[in-house]
Formats: structure tokens, C-alpha cells, sequence
């Protein structure tokens, strides 16, 4: 099963191999939750569960108990109910099942396993690695294909290479294992389609590249006797415009700092409400039904914000949780959310220009960006990456802070079924849980796993 994630029905006259494979079994558009985010999509996926139901409620989220902000962890205890794989498990023990980069992998019951992670030395270094379980089937893959090009799967550098090696390896798990579910996540159309927009020729191109990726796995699957199911997690749309969250609450006087060496740093412990924003949807959390009020009024004289929806109402949306934040934001479409929280840029924490993922209060795509600014760019990108493989401690302050290079975002339900996900698989309807009413549930998704695995 490959996540593909932003394919969309639109976009599928420019993938041979994709068109080939839907004609030749089934294809329809597919729904998906709300946020439309990685995390949180492939929770509801996996277990057939709403974000409210799973807890997944974004890509992060602002523990309740310790108030610390953590962003895309992989603790697959971090998500409730039971997995396409603990399924797949308890119908058939014998079955052997794989999970390629799809997140939630740390401590997933699955046989083979394999994602990237890092090691962070005392010293201060960063060494990049992947995580395997076994031990032995990373070493096999990394033995046959090279370390994983782990700067090419994020930042300014991501592209191609990081998606072929993937796909090689998911190529070599069916070669060598034959697993019964080999669950595969190509994200390679995310980066272009963000940098540029969907419709840039730029990133059409990376449809094509990713379409010759699908066709080397539909190869392998096919000579293993395979059937492949490809679906993606969203669509991603063209935007205009950031929206700035954050500032709006601070100069509301509800967002609060500390002085740092390293710059100025959120307190979320004196703060009355500060956002976790993730593409379109913005978590905030409020110290108080007052602070919430606030918060609210604050954010709805902000241009760009869609909507806000507290306590309950946030069921409308499936994101009653206590993870959610007290205030769940939604973005106009053709804008998104922006997490900075200082208002003079000289003030900017020293992670600012940098990729780091898990220090930022949410997303930030420009992370996919060098900054303009930079004289002769690239060669101060590789001087920062050979200081880092010759483990030096450096700053790799090479990343744009400018929004406005941003064309395309995603979180919010699709529009339209054309420019939303897809499900299609090598199999007609009747083998995979019977021809749909126009698109097919996300909620469904399991079952019509489990239904071509003959497991339902």
C-alpha cells in the first residue's frame, strides 16, 4: 500500500503508470479528516478512527499535563485503536507485515519496519540514520541501497533522491520478505507542490518523477503476485497568503516570551494563549475560559482566519480532544498559518533560519527554502553539511524566514472530489469492498484492505 500523499484525480493525466494502474483495477476519489495532515490521516486510515476518536489531532500538539509543545513524534502508543496491522496480526499470525516510513512506526507491531531518525551525540552533533526493527532489516537495506539521503527528505535539499530510496527499499522488503502488508509512504509530491503550487510546471514534473517511482513498486508487487493499492492523504491547493497567529495574541498582550541567549523563546507556562499552527488548522491553548474569550477576539480581527470553534463545537469539526487546543482555527483557503511569535526580527530565536522541527510552535514550509539573501547559496549549504558529516557543531542557518515564497498548503477538506485524495488499486471494486457511492470513505479504508487481503 503506498501513500502517495498529495495525488489527487487531477493530477492523474500526467502519471502513465498510475492512469494504468486504476484502468486496469478501481479508482475514485477519496475523503479524508480534518486537519488534512500527515499525522492525522494516517492515524484514521490505520484505525478507522476520527482524530477525536485516535487523538492524533495534528502533526503535534501541546501535551496537557507538561505543556510542552512536541511535533511529529513516531510513538505508535501515541495513537488509539487498533491498527490496519494489529488487525492484519490477529486474523492471520503467520502474516509477516512491513511499515516503510509511514508515521506512527516506532514500537509498531509490525515484522519489518524501518523510518528516519537521528541521533543526537552529547557533543551537540546531529547524525542522520534510520530507525529499523529488526536491527538486521535496516542493515540489509542500508547495506544494499546506502544511507538514507536523509537531507533530501526535508529541507531546502529535499526532492527525488529521498522518495527513490523508498521505493528501492520497499522494492527490496518484497523481493526479499514477501509480506502480506507493506505499507509504503512516498512524500515526494509535498515538496514542490508546497514550494510552487499544485499547478506550477515544477510540480508537475514531480508527479511524473513520483508516477516512475509507482511504477518500479507496481512491477515488484506484480512479480511477487502482489496487489497494490495506492491512496494519498490530501490535496494541495495554491495560497496567497500567511496568516501570523501568534503575533496577533502577543500584541493582544495574551502571548509571552523570555529573554534567551539564543534569542527570544515562547513561554507557554506564562503565556494566557499562544497557536500550534500546522498548514491551515491552528491549535491554541488558553489558560482559561477567559483567556479563550481573548484568544477568540483577537483572532477573529485577524484577516485570513476562516473560523474558530471552542470546546464542544470543536466535535463539529471531529477534534473534540483533550490534545486539541482550547480554540481550534481554520484558514481561509487561499491562506495559511504562520507560527512566529516575535514582532522584531533582530529578536528571532536562533532556530529560526534553521530546519528544526521539533523547536518551532508548528510547521514551518518555509524550512523547503533557501534563503534568497544568501550570496552564492548552495556552496554555504554544502560548507554547513560537510562541517556536520566531519562532526563539527554548526548552525545550519540557511533557511528562508519569508512566507510570502509559500504557494501551497493543505489541512482543509477538499472542495472538490478532483483536487482531493484518491484511492486505487490493481484490483476491480469487487475484490476490495465493493464499488463506492461516488468517493470512497476514508473511514473504509481498513476494511477494503483487509477485504483484498481476504482478511475481512
Amino acid at each position: 500500500m503506498i501513500n502517495l500523499v498529495g495525488l489527487t484525480p487531477a493530477l492523474l493525466e500526467h502519471a502513465p503508470n498510475l492512469r494504468q494502474l486504476a484502468e486496469r483495477g478501481a479508482c475514485a476519489p477519496m475523503t479524508t479528516v480534518l486537519p488534512a495532515v500527515t499525522c492525522s490521516v494516517q492515524a484514521s486510515l490505520l484505525t478507522g478512527l476520527s482524530p477525536q476518536e485516535h487523538g492524533a489531532v495534528a502533526n503535534g500538539w501541546m501535551d496537557p499535563e507538561t505543556r510542552e509543545v512536541a511535533l511529529w513524534r513516531q510513538a505508535n502508543t501515541l495513537v488509539t485503536g487498533e491498527k490496519l496491522y494489529e488487525t492484519v496480526k490477529r486474523r492471520d499470525p503467520s502474516a509477516v507485515t512491513a511499515k516503510i516510513f509511514w508515521w506512527w512506526n516506532m514500537g509498531a507491531a509490525v515484522d519489518l519496519s524501518i523510518t528516519p531518525r537521528p541521533h543526537y551525540p552529547a557533543d551537540g552533533r546531529k547524525i542522520v540514520d534510520t530507525y529499523s526493527s529488526p536491527d538486521s532489516y535496516g542493515e540489509d537495506i542500508v547495506g544494499a541501497l546506502g544511507p538514507f539521503p536523509f537531507f533530501d527528505f526535508w529541507g531546502p535539499r529535499s526532492g527525488l533522491p529521498s522518495s527513490r530510496w523508498i521505493a528501492d527499499a520497499a522494492i527490496r522488503t518484497l523481493e526479499q520478505h514477501h509480506p502480506a502488508l507493506t505499507l509504503v509512504y512516498l512524500p515526494h509530491l509535498d515538496y514542490d507542490h508546497q514550494r510552487f503550487g499544485p499547478d506550477d510546471p515544477r510540480s508537475i514534473q514531480a508527479v511524473t518523477e513520483a508516477d516512475v517511482l509507482v511504477g518500479d513498486i507496481a512491477a515488484a508487487a506484480d512479480s511477487a503476485e502482489a496487489a497494490l493499492i495506492v491512496v494519498s492523504e490530501y490535496g494541495i491547493r495554491a495560497v496567497s497568503r500567511a496568516v501570523e497567529p501568534n503575533r496577533a495574541l502577543r500584541r493582544a498582550g495574551l502571548l509571552a516570551v523570555r529573554q534567551a541567549p539564543t534569542g527570544e523563546m515562547l513561554d507557554v507556562f506564562a503565556s494566557r494563549a499562544f497557536a500550534l499552527v500546522d498548514h491551515q488548522l491552528a491549535h491554541v491553548y488558553c489558560d482559561s475560559p477567559e483567556s479563550v474569550e481573548a484568544a477568540r477576539e483577537a483572532l477573529e480581527a485577524l484577516p485570513g482566519v476562516a473560523s474558530l470553534h471552542a470546546g464542544p463545537a470543536r466535535a463539529e469539526l471531529g477534534l473534540d480532544h483533550a490534545r486539541s487546543g482550547d480554540l481550534v482555527a481554520l484558514a481561509e483557503r487561499d491562506a495559511w498559518f504562520h507560527y512566529p511569535y516575535w514582532i522584531d526580527e533582530s529578536a528571532a530565536p536562533d532556530f529560526a533560519p534553521t530546519v528544526d522541527i521539533h523547536r518551532k510552535p508548528g510547521y514551518d514550509p518555509c524550512e523547503l527554502f533557501t534563503d534568497p539573501k544568501l550570496s552564492l547559496p548552495a556552496l554555504r549549504v554544502a560548507r554547513r553539511l560537510a562541517q556536520k558529516k566531519l562532526g563539527f557543531r554548526t548552525l545550519m542557518d540557511v533557511v528562508s524566514q519569508d512566507p510570502t515564497l509559500v504557494s501551497g498548503s493543505h489541512g482543509l477538506l477538499p472542495e472538490t472530489p478532483e483536487h482531493g485524495p484518491i484511492f486505487i488499486c490493481s484490483e476491480p471494486f469487487g475484490a476490495c469492498g465493493g464499488e463506492p457511492e461516488g468517493s470512497v470513505e476514508w473511514s473504509s479504508f481498513r476494511e477494503r484492505a483487509l477485504a483484498l487481503m481476504e482478511l475481512g
